[in-house]
This record gives structure tokens, sequence and C-alpha cells, in this order.
């Protein structure tokens, strides 16, 4: 079969805008098909495999053959809160796609961390939008859930897509530190890993631990460190960007499903009337595990919580009270401000 032409690869959504790579300038395209967005959890080459080596292209070839993109809105969130849950809840044929941490965005932070200029980084990550954003049927919006390490790039986001719209996710803080926990030495170096992301980015001095203290942190204080710091950013997001944003916890979205997605449509401007909320909510999507695809059986959740009480409640519990000493000297809201639900 003959390689496709460079105007079908970027007219095509089916042709995912994967990696960017500065070394070249130039794009990495991986054919991923509706289907397959639907069945993995993530973008990554984990899930996607290795299947069909990456068309590389230059990124000025690449964006002149670029079809037109669609409305383009975003899933921002600090990790561990049903965020794959809700960017899943998006594969609306004719209405909306979610695309679930396209990697993408991460070679940009990451760029941008090697000493990328501000500039550079900004006109890739224009371009980049674009492409994520081509709809894969007429009319249709993206909605797009990065990863949480992209999240030092939200206000750049959202000063050049000024037509979109943000939800800003969070699990409460004693869920979030009983998730990491629970995953053991897994979890423990991933919240070290995101604690020295923030750094880079200067998101820590502002919560009040300084470079002096890095060491004597716990993992679940680490942990918690990174949260306070999203916290920060998400309150101050809300009082820069106003009604393009609310605010959502990862248990009201389990515990009111419907209103959460009927209110979340209004905010992307999508329609969709009742029925069709309900569809998603009782379906497939809602009645598994999203990275894992188990069925999620009702009550798991609250299961699971009590269990993680159980075994971590103590360590939970001391760096808790910590947590919250640090969040009130640094003036940081335990609860969101421009809550998605009223």
């Amino acid at each position: 079969m003959s390689a496709p032409s460079l105007r079908d690869v970027m007219t095509n959504p089916e042709w995912l805008a994967h990696r960017y790579d500065p070394g070249h300038d130039s794009f990495h395209m991986r054919a991923v098909s509706r289907a397959r967005h639907a069945q993995i959890p993530f973008l990554t080459e984990e899930y996607l495999g290795q299947d069909g080596q990456p068309l590389i292209l230059r990124r000025a070839d690449a964006m002149a053959q670029a079809s037109t993109p669609g409305p383009i809105h975003f899933v921002f969130h600090s990790a561990y809160c049903c965020s794959t849950l809700l960017a899943a809840a998006f594969d609306i044929p004719g209405i909306a796609m979610g695309l679930k941490e396209p990697v993408l965005l991460n070679d940009l932070i990451g760029w941008r961390h090697r000493g990328a200029k501000g500039p550079d980084v900004a006109r890739v990550l224009d371009e980049g939008m674009r492409l994520l954003a081509r709809p894969f049927s007429p009319g249709e919006a993206m909605v797009i859930k990065p990863s949480n390490i992209v999240n030092p790039l939200i206000p750049g986001i959202m000063g050049l897509r000024p037509q979109a719209c943000a939800l800003l996710l969070h699990a409460p803080l004693d869920m979030y530190l009983a998730s990491i926990a629970r995953k053991g030495m897994w979890g423990r170096l991933w919240v070290r890993d995101l604690f020295q992301k923030l750094m880079l980015e200067g998101m820590l001095a502002p919560v009040g631990i300084e470079p002096d203290q890095y060491l004597g942190l716990t993992d679940i204080q680490v942990a918690a460190v990174g949260w306070l710091a999203q916290q920060r950013q998400f309150t101050m997001l809300t009082e820069q960007l106003g009604e393009r944003v609310a605010t959502l916890d990862s248990e009201t979205l389990v515990a009111r499903p419907q209103e959460c997605l009927t209110t979340l449509t209004r905010l992307f401007g999508l329609v969709m009337d009742e029925a069709m909320i309900e569809a998603i909510v009782t379906g497939p999507v809602f009645a598994r595990d999203a990275k894992s695809g188990a069925e999620f059986a009702g009550g798991q959740r609250a299961r699971q919580a009590q269990s993680d009480r159980r075994t971590h409640g103590e360590e939970v519990g001391q760096v808790m009270h910590w947590a919250g000493v640090l969040a009130a000297n640094a003036g940081i809201p335990m609860t969101l401000p421009r809550a998605l639900l009223g």
C-alpha cells in the first residue's frame, strides 16, 4: 500500500499529532482511529503500541496542509481525580471528541525545561493545538485532557485560545494522598517527579517550602505540597479567567455525574439533551475503570476509600494537618472557587 500524501494526513484527524521534536522542528504523526481512542486510557506509546512507524513531518510542511480546526476546550486536573473518565465521556460522534493526555503537549513542557525560548514554545503550542483540534466529524468540539505536568502552560493555552473554556478538576486532598500511598513505590516516585517539575516552574516557594527543606519531606508530604501548588494555581486561574473556567472535585463528579455533565456541556457550548447525557452516565463509560477497563461496581470507590483509611489513615491524617497549616499560611483554599455545581 502506498504511503498517504501529506494532504491526506493533515486533513484526516485519525492522524494524531503525537510528538514534537524540536531538534528537527518536526511533528510525529500516528494513525489512531476513533475506536482506538475509546479503547485506551492515554495517548502514550505504552498504550498506542509499537505497530506502525510514525510519519515524521517538517512543522512548516505540516502546517501548510493542515485542515481547519474545530472548537477546543479543556479538562485540566491535578491527577487521581477521575479526569480520564470525564475525557472518555466526551466521545460523542457529531458533538465532541475527548483526547486523553496527548504527548505532544508534554514534549513542549520538556522543551521549555531544557531552555527553549518562550516565543518558540508559544508558536509550536499554537500550531500543535490547531492539529489536535481537527474534528473527526464536522461541527465537533475537541475536549482535550492534558497530563497534569502540562498545567504550567495553562495560561498560555487559554491565552492562545480565547474562545476556549476549561474545567479545573481535582481530588480532595485526603483522597489524593491515600491514592498515592496505596500505589506504593510507583505512586511515591511519581509525586517526586511532579515535585521536581513544579520546582522548575517556580511553583513551590509560594506554598511555603524552601529548597533546604526538600530532602526532609516524606513522600506523602511531597504529594501534599504538589497538590497545594496546583490548588494555588487553579485558584489564580479562576481569578484570571472568570466565566471561562469552572472547578469540580472528583467526589462530586462521582456522586452527581448527570448534573456535572449537564452543566459542563453548557460551559463548553455543546448541544446535548437530557436523554443523551443520561445515556452516557448509565452507559459503559461510567461502568468501568477508565484506566484498566475493569468493571466498576457500585460503591467500589467508597469501599476503596474505607480500605485506604484503615491502611494509611495515620500517615495521611498527620500530613493533612501539616498541609492545612501550610495552606492557611499561604492563603490557599482547600475548596476552589467557581464550583461547577452550586
